[in-house]
């Protein structure tokens, strides 16, 4: 019978209309974003929003935002089926920890840089060296410290704000 079907040219039904039980039309609204080949998407959103809630939000949507809606959907869904309590909440929240504490690393590395190049810089002071060298020394590395620090400065500012 499936055969007969394929035969005459009948697209299979969308994964929607497939875990509903019910006739695909050429109307379908589910069709162009939960394709037969992918029934773990519409799955998971029927799970959490149910097919007429779902129906509902994308008919109300203009076509061109109608792809978006559904990734979004299926992003929540996913998660809600993982974390039925917070859902993305809980796994944005688990993210933004992460980037704080890489964060706070980060800033102590960086600290840890400069005060390893403070050291370095104390180390190969004019005292440290002869009489004749003293001058063009103390220069270069003052002029070089300078320019750390600028760098050094404006990394530190990229880490902690954000674009």
């Amino acid at each position: 019978m499936k055969e007969s079907s394929r035969k005459q040219g009948a697209a299979p039904p969308c994964a929607a209309c497939k875990l509903l039980r019910r006739r695909c039309g050429e109307d379908c609204v589910f069709a162009p974003y939960f394709p037969a080949e992918q029934p773990h998407k519409f799955a998971s959103v029927h799970k959490v929003f149910g097919a007429s809630n779902v129906n509902k939000m994308l008919q109300d949507l203009p076509e061109h935002q109608r792809g978006d809606a559904v990734s979004s959907m299926v992003y929540e869904a996913n998660a809600r089926v993982r974390d039925p309590v917070y859902g993305c909440v809980g796994a944005i929240s688990s993210l933004q920890q992460q980037i704080d504490m890489l964060q706070t690393q980060l800033a102590l590395a960086q600290a840890e840089v400069v005060q390893m190049r403070m050291r370095q810089f104390s180390s190969n002071s004019p005292d440290n060296a002869s009489p004749s060298f003293r001058g063009r020394q103390s220069y270069q590395a003052k002029s070089h410290f300078n320019m750390d620090m600028v760098m050094e400065q404006a990394n530190i500012e990229d880490s902690f704000w954000p674009n």
